[in-house]
């Protein structure tokens, strides 16, 4: 019976080594089976900017309400809504025969005047002329004239002309319509250039200067920006809202923006140059520590890292890393320190997806 019982726990002690050596084996076999996939990416240098995101609202810095000096019927209307014109150009013609009409009647009334001095100033009698009544004509000629020269002014006020180069924005007459005086006739506004007009907090006065480079970005859904340059900055600081005021000038010739848009705006503050940068994408951030994930053989590597300044999708690495070293820039989320890894590319990415 004890060399039964014997037996019994020899034979159950070999199958239990059995069973964990199955055990580990698959283990391993797990362990070899699930490396995990990543994309990597070298660590290189490059320069990174710091920038104050904020919003702008854009201002045409030339625009003008036309409006007529007469009243009388539009008998004409030469341009309409979207037009650009120039200085000067002819934009409605108002019905100005009354005001023709006085033209004629003051010019002729300057005529006879001249006329009378001229007769009197070639008379060889002199006694027979006063000096009162040659002051009189003199005062007399000095009014009509000025009195012709308004006359021609309501004339040439009828011919309503552009105050500055730029685009209709708005109509409001048509022709044949009644104007009234000093009714607004046109809306005019001259695009070419635009004012960012940007409010920000008190903080950040100290770090602007005249000239100091921006970028516009019309919406979220693109990266392409436009570059423009601090050209106002306000010297008071609002007492309500804790800001103060800053004028961008903003270049438009392409007509891309549009008065009255409101636009994402990043300050450029400061350059660092030639340090190391990395995708932004690849930086782990697990309670307010940042860290990347290294390349070591076929292994992953926590490091830790220093952040600097971010621009777009790069961000500047302070310390921590070094430039040439192999960084996984895909796949991290999965991972911990010593995890095993299997590196692809993102063509063997593009392929898989097919």
């Amino acid at each position: 019976m004890e060399s039964l019982s014997k037996s019994k726990i020899a034979v159950s002690l070999l199958l239990v080594s059995l069973l964990s050596a199955c055990g580990n084996e698959e283990q391993v076999k797990e362990e070899e089976k699930y490396a995990i996939p990543v994309e990597t990416a070298t660590v290189s240098q490059g320069d990174v900017s710091s920038f104050y995101s904020t919003t702008a609202t854009l201002e045409a810095p030339q625009e003008a309400n036309v409006v007529t000096r007469i009243a009388g019927l539009i008998e004409n209307l030469k341009v309409e809504e979207g037009d650009r014109v120039t200085k000067g150009q002819l934009l409605a013609v108002i019905d100005a025969k009354r005001q023709r009409y006085d033209l004629a009647r003051s010019q002729a009334e300057v005529e006879i005047i001249e006329q009378e001095l001229n007769r009197l100033k070639k008379m060889t009698n002199k006694e027979f002329v006063s000096a009162d009544s040659m002051a009189k004509l003199e005062y007399n000629l000095q009014a009509a004239i000025a009195k012709r020269d308004l006359a021609a002014l309501y004339v040439e006020e009828s011919m309503i002309r552009s105050p500055i180069d730029g685009v209709i924005a708005k109509r409001y007459v048509k022709a044949g319509n009644m104007a009234k005086e000093f009714e607004q006739l046109f809306y005019v506004v001259n695009q070419d250039e635009l004012y960012g007009i940007v409010h920000l907090p008190e903080i950040q006065l100290n770090r602007l200067r005249l000239g100091q480079e921006a970028q516009l970005f019309i919406n979220k859904q693109t990266n392409d920006s436009i570059h423009a340059n601090v050209l106002r900055i306000s010297p008071i600081v609002d007492a309500q809202s804790g800001t103060f005021k800053v004028t961008l000038s903003v270049p438009n010739q392409d007509a891309k923006l549009k008065a009255g848009m409101f636009t994402r705006v990043e300050l450029r503050y400061d350059t660092h140059t030639n340090v190391i940068t990395v995708p932004y994408n690849a930086v782990v951030n697990q309670d307010n520590q940042y860290a990347l994930y290294v390349i070591d053989g076929e292994n992953a590597l926590r490091r830790e890292i220093t952040l600097g300044y971010r621009e777009a999708d790069t961000v500047e690495v302070v310390s921590g890393i070094q430039p040439g070293e192999q960084i996984v820039v895909r796949g991290q989320q999965n991972l911990k320190d010593q995890s095993l890894v299997e590196v692809i590319s993102p063509l063997d990415v593009a392929t898989a997806k097919q």
